[in-house]
């Protein structure tokens, strides 16, 4: 297999194909959906595979230790208060000032009204 290295004699890290990794490891999006973190621990291996989607044409996961892995750190209110405070700052219209419902394009930089605006009035 192209890819299977679980000494890490070529890749420098255990390495395993997309799938065949070992039970105990996880990578971030997997330890996410169990309400864990790698809570500073290094990366113990990785998957490698081949990918068409990719101009560089080669992906890689890390994976982490599920028994070093801690919980998740709980949101606080400040948090809570700074993340609403962000949305709410995404969704208002520089140009108007309103609040359009939802996140304001980065390429039009404004409202899609305040953006039409100069092609009706002409």
């Amino acid at each position: 297999m192209r890819f299977y290295d679980p000494n890490g004699l070529r890749y420098g890290i255990p390495t395993y194909p997309f799938r065949l990794a070992p039970d105990g490891l996880a990578t971030r999006r997997q330890l996410r959906a169990r309400g864990l973190r790698p809570g500073g621990q290094e990366v113990a291996a990785q998957i490698l595979w081949c990918s068409r989607r990719y101009r560089a044409g080669l992906r890689v996961a890390y994976l982490y230790r599920l028994d070093l892995a801690m919980p998740v750190r709980p949101m606080t209110p400040a948090k809570w208060a700074a993340l609403a405070k962000a949305n709410t700052a995404r969704r208002t219209c520089p140009e108007c000032g309103r609040d359009v419902g939802c996140t304001i394009s980065t390429s039009l930089g404004m409202c899609v009204a305040c953006a039409d605006a100069p092609a009706l009035a002409a």
